[in-house]
């Protein structure tokens, strides 16, 4: 059988690597990986969209990211409880007319005892920002490093 450590119960290492983990496969913007960590019958609400099973996942994530372009995500563990996980997260993007955003939202995440996600409630909000207005500026891919988090920028 499949696994994707870390596995809960989580303790405040393993929940904030869940975490970095789950930052970093977004920030790759590969459908294909991010869906992998999902469960073949995962339930999501993200915004308006119900997507069901992994399928329906790697779907709305390739309609995801064709919209919302240059996109970089930060997420910060919020906090966690056996196999659930609560997180905060920002991500910046821009639309095909230029105009940029910063959306903002909250995740409740719980994971089976082989480490896949199966259940992801997300609420997000969008914020039109001027570009020059941009705190995400590294180049696209994974945060690097010494890149501040949530806290730190005052977000």
């Amino acid at each position: 059988m499949e696994t994707k450590p870390p596995f809960p119960p989580f303790d405040l290492d393993t929940a904030t690597l869940k975490v970095r983990m789950a930052e970093d496969a977004w920030n790759s913007r590969d459908p294909d990986r991010v869906a992998l960590v999902y469960t073949e019958d995962t339930l999501w609400r993200n915004r308006v969209e119900f997507p069901v099973g992994r399928e329906q996942v790697r779907q709305f994530l390739h309609r995801k990211w064709a919209r919302e372009l240059e996109y970089r995500l930060i997420k910060e563990l919020w906090g966690f409880v056996n196999e659930r996980i609560a997180v905060r997260f920002a991500y910046e993007w821009h639309d095909d007319s230029g105009q940029w955003y910063r959306s903002y939202g909250n995740e409740n995440w719980e994971f089976n005892a082989h480490g896949f996600m199966q259940r992801r409630f997300a609420s997000i909000n969008d914020l039109p920002i001027n570009e020059s207005d941009r705190k995400f500026r590294w180049p696209l891919g994974p945060r690097p490093d010494g890149h501040p988090g949530l806290s730190e920028l005052g977000l």
